[in-house]
């Protein structure tokens, strides 16, 4: 398996920890408002993100969230359209440059969403909740969008970019949504239960429609975990892996550190590798440790190294190879 690490795209200190770390492989998110850049389906802005990662000893191996503004796609708004040309520019440049993943979602209005950013955990530390007693009850500027409404979305949306993603060679791994909710603030979301996956699977059925297994959204969902991964792993499904753990339910839950939750994380890895899986796993949604500012929580550098050496420690023990 690939130990990957979710990096921004210019070099930082993270670059550092990382590659000190032995990581050797990067998911990145491009979208302009984090790299001065053009969105990435401008061949040259990609092509100079991609070449940062090379200088610096990195794999650019895929790109994770939106992009791009995806509004108009998510929601069905005019100019979807030309943004749908947009995406798939992208993923014929991602084909080019020989980037193989794309790890996305569709969640519109809100994605990946906490109601509390500070919650002391072990030590000290602090970590995310979230908790839909308070997310407000009042409707976003997107007002009611019904479950229906959404899977004619992303139906139009998959019909129309994965032919270019079979194509250029690209595979897309679809993140559940976080929380795994049928709505928040009137906006429904679809891939909230483990059988909506088969549902959006079987609208593009292609080598290259795939799963992001964010083993703690799943566990959220109430569904055997285990079970899960093995029916995706049978059908050459799953494309990521999210290796992270929560305590609680969907509708209220806190992250935890990789060592102190309620899953079995060993036996996961394990059985990722006795699947024959051998794509990409990152940490994610980390608690922030002792002087660091928690002005990303879930981001922040510490938790993330101590996840990571957590997890390459795992695997060695396990005798996984890591690449």
């Amino acid at each position: 398996m690939i130990v990957a690490e979710f990096l921004p795209a210019a070099p930082n200190r993270l670059w550092q920890l990382a590659g000190q770390m032995g990581v050797r492989h990067a998911i990145c998110k491009c979208a302009p408002e984090l790299t001065g850049l053009k969105p990435p389906w401008d061949l040259d802005a990609l092509r100079t993100i991609q070449q940062r990662f090379s200088d610096a000893g990195f794999k650019l191996y895929g790109l994770e969230g939106d992009q791009f503004d995806m509004r108009r796609i998510k929601l069905g708004l005019p100019g979807r359209d030309e943004d749908l040309e947009l995406y798939c520019r992208l993923l014929r440049n991602m084909g080019e440059l020989g980037i193989p993943l794309l790890c996305y979602n569709f969640m519109a209005g809100i994605g990946w969403h906490r109601t509390h950013g500070g919650v002391s955990t072990r030590g000290g530390a602090l970590t995310s909740r979230f908790d839909i007693a308070d997310v407000p009850a009042s409707l976003t500027e997107a007002g009611e969008v019904g479950e229906e409404r959404m899977w004619e979305n992303y139906a139009y949306f998959i019909r129309r970019v994965m032919p270019a993603a079979e194509q250029a060679g690209v595979r897309m791994g679809m993140h559940p949504d976080d929380p795994p909710l049928p709505a928040l603030r009137g906006i429904a979301r679809i891939l909230y239960r483990p059988e909506n996956f088969e549902r959006a699977l079987a609208l593009a059925p292609s080598p290259s429609n795939g799963v992001t297994f964010c083993q703690a959204n799943f566990k959220l969902m109430g569904c055997d975990v285990a079970a899960w991964a093995r029916r995706f792993a049978a059908q050459q499904k799953i494309f990521f892996v999210h290796f992270r753990d929560v305590r609680g339910t969907a509708q209220r839950f806190e992250e935890t550190f990789h060592d102190d939750g309620p899953t079995d994380m060993p036996a996961l890895l394990q059985l990722y590798h006795e699947l024959g899986f051998a794509g990409p796993v990152r940490v994610d949604h980390v608690p922030t440790m002792a002087g660091e500012a928690n002005e990303q929580p879930g981001y922040e550098a510490l938790g993330r190294l101590f996840a990571i050496g957590y997890t390459k420690g795992v695997m060695q023990a396990l005798k996984i190879p890591i690449e």
